[in-house]
């Protein structure tokens, strides 16, 4: 069944190199996973067109590295525009070949578009320095460089975000920048190459490659002309894409996996805790790498916490994402549903409560229940393995130490919660949390003006904010000798 997206000029079955569409005997096909039909079919590209595409960015960087920033935002500016001005019809696509709910397809568009935004202006304040000298004849200058051609690989659960806050930071510090977005959700990042060509992006500045992984990755690590790789997804392929990094001395960024906790203490406001919680765990079927995957509640408000937060969870609508008043499309993915499975059964197996859920969904397919589990505790898998599902497992603490202990846990550090209205616990633990993000009585913290990344084993690097430019730029330092008499 087709659908109006497919029809406009942003669904593109070709690859964007080099400021060229190109197409290949070997395709990869792309289907709606609330539906199962297939949408289409991209290439599948491998090293060789990887290489090509990294040439036309070598021979694109000198001059768009020498565009003043205010030309390079005003392109960041139209970009942002473009996407803003289609973001109906880009939501659908993006809600076609990923599955969210279509609401919150089109806010991943305007997310996306508040990065070019951001960054149209924030290429304005790329500020040096001049250092005090301790010599009298001699002076100290700090300029800021782009570090050059960039790649950027990408996961499929916010296919028009995760390249829009690499790419617009990437392009207002003046680096090129060649996206290799995820095979099940290609057409996001090659609508994206759409809205380059029509704004004028000069060829080279601006790539989507579609292709197996692997190769085109290898091809990323390894080409010397390549000065920085940006990675979202695993730990596990982070890891491996850093350590080939590396051998060619290239920048890394790398946002990768979580264990997101949760934390509810005894004093926080009830209704805006379960409010919180709900969006926090359930947006995009919790397939988001910052959602919650342990919810920790105080023993005194464990029980009345756990009966309205089900009561909550029960009645999410479930289904197409396309359809009016969806709450939560299917799963990605077969496998993801398996996952979810194992985590459920473990849990179960081990001890732990079904308030609600538990089981797929009665439509079929990669459709799953929203699911409560209570009594979970830290010896089940769900407590260290990141569900990416719509699973809220609840742990019962008593001490602020213990939750803080619970929450840390973990060989990941990317995102956590907390809800409270106690002032100096807030900042205890804000403290204590090993996380590269906290968020207070709030449960959605992404923004494009705030450093979005995290410690331990979930990456380094920010996206987003001041600091997020800093991560494609060099430092350079100046000696002026010979100034005096």
């Amino acid at each position: 069944m087709t659908h109006p997206a497919t029809d406009s000029r942003f669904f593109r079955e070709q690859c964007y190199i080099g400021g060229e569409w190109r197409g290949g005997a070997k395709t990869i096909p792309v289907t709606n996973p609330a539906t199962g039909e297939t949408i289409g079919a991209v290439p599948d590209f491998g090293r060789t067109e990887a290489r090509e595409a990294i040439d036309a960015a070598a021979a694109a960087f000198p001059d768009w590295r020498a565009r003043t920033a205010e030309e390079r935002g005003k392109v960041c500016r139209a970009f942002y525009e473009a996407l803003m001005d289609n973001q109906q019809t880009l939501g659908e696509l993006l809600t076609l070949e990923q599955g969210k709910p279509l609401a919150e397809a089109k806010g991943e568009v305007a997310y996306g578009a508040g990065f070019f935004k951001w960054f149209a202006e924030e290429a304005l304040r790329v500020y040096g320095d001049v250092i005090p000298s301790p010599w009298t004849d001699k002076r100290i200058i700090v300029t800021k460089e782009p570090v050059g051609v960039v790649c950027s690989i990408t996961p499929w659960n916010f296919p028009n975000a995760m390249i829009a806050r690499k790419a617009a930071a990437a392009l207002a510090a003046g680096c090129p920048i060649i996206a290799k977005p995820a095979s099940q959700t290609p057409y996001s990042a090659l609508a994206m190459g759409v809205i380059a060509d029509e704004i004028g992006l000069p060829k080279g500045v601006f790539s989507v490659i579609t292709g197996e992984a692997a190769p085109i990755g290898e091809e990323f690590c390894e080409n010397p002309q390549v000065k920085k790789i940006t990675f979202t997804g695993s730990t596990k392929v982070g890891e491996e894409l850093a350590s080939k990094a590396v051998k060619t001395m290239k920048r890394v960024s790398m946002e990768l996996g979580g264990n997101a906790p949760l934390i509810i203490f005894d004093d926080a406001d009830l209704d805006k805790a379960v409010d919180g919680a709900v969006a926090c765990k359930f947006r995009n079927a919790g397939q988001t790498c910052v959602c919650a995957n342990r919810i920790l509640v105080q023993s005194g408000i464990y029980d009345a916490f756990a009966e309205k937060f089900a009561k909550k969870v029960a009645g999410l609508s479930v289904g197409d994402g396309l359809k009016d008043g969806v709450d939560q499309g299917p799963l990605i993915e077969e496998k993801a549903v398996e996952k979810v499975e194992r985590h459920i059964a473990d849990a179960l197996s081990k001890g732990a409560g079904l308030q609600t859920g538990g089981e797929r969904h009665k439509l079929g397919g990669t459709f799953f229940q929203p699911t409560v589990l209570t009594g979970v505790t830290p010896d089940m898998v769900i407590a260290k393995d990141e569900t990416f599902g719509p699973v809220a497992p609840l742990f019962k603490f008593e001490t602020e130490e213990e939750a803080a202990t619970m929450a840390n846990d973990t060989e990941f550090g990317l995102a956590s919660y907390l809800y409270t209205n106690d002032l100096g616990r807030a900042w205890r633990m804000m403290e204590a949390l090993e996380y590269g993000m906290v968020a207070i009585n709030e449960g959605i913290l992404s923004t494009p003006v705030a450093p979005f990344g995290g410690v331990k084993e979930s990456g380094f690097g920010r996206e987003g904010s001041k600091y997020g430019l800093e991560d494609y730029l060099n430092i350079k330092y100046a000696l002026f000798g010979g100034l005096g008499k």
